[in-house]
């Protein structure tokens, strides 16, 4: 039980950290670690990483506000999950650096989806057209933040993992 409970909490933190990343970083536009953390929440821990990923979700609205914004983060994580479990064999940083920087790139398109379907397609047009610097700004950070923090993350969490063993 006492390894349970650990896990459980060791889970909880790492969806806190990745907020508490959010914020910190939250000065520079569209640069984040939250997307490389989850890459590799998702390679160490596998279906148990949807747990800090909707931490972090719920610690969003509480403190930002649920608008229509955080409907997409409902998803939109769900989907680098999706695609870290798919590719979850490859070990190479640039491999994953590539792969942030394409979620980066394609944030907000997966995010003017529901733009879209909430304020019609208008709407969700000039969502994504509007923020194509900005996902451009995102897939550059991305890249390198996954290029220069992946290994040594994923490094630090199966350490963490084995001590829930």
């Amino acid at each position: 039980m006492k390894h349970k409970t650990y896990e459980i909490v060791l889970l909880g933190m790492l969806g806190a950290i990745a907020y508490v990343g959010q914020v910190a970083l939250s000065f520079l536009p569209n640069i984040e670690v939250v997307s490389v953390l989850f890459l590799v929440y998702t390679k160490v821990f596998r279906k148990k990483a949807l747990f800090p990923i909707y931490v972090f979700v719920l610690l969003e609205g509480v403190f930002w506000g649920f608008g229509s914004w955080w409907i997409m983060y409902l998803y939109v994580w769900t989907v680098l999950w999706g695609i870290t479990m798919l590719f979850s064999k490859n070990d190479l940083p640039l491999f994953w650096a590539v792969i942030n920087g394409a979620f980066g790139l394609s944030f907000g398109a997966m995010c003017s989806v529901t733009q879209g379907v909430l304020y019609g397609i208008g709407s969700g047009f000039a969502y994504f057209i509007s923020g194509i610097p900005y996902d451009i700004l995102h897939c550059v950070g991305n890249f390198f933040t996954a290029l220069f923090l992946y290994k040594p993350l994923t490094f630090l969490l199966t350490k963490a993992k084995k001590a829930c063993k």
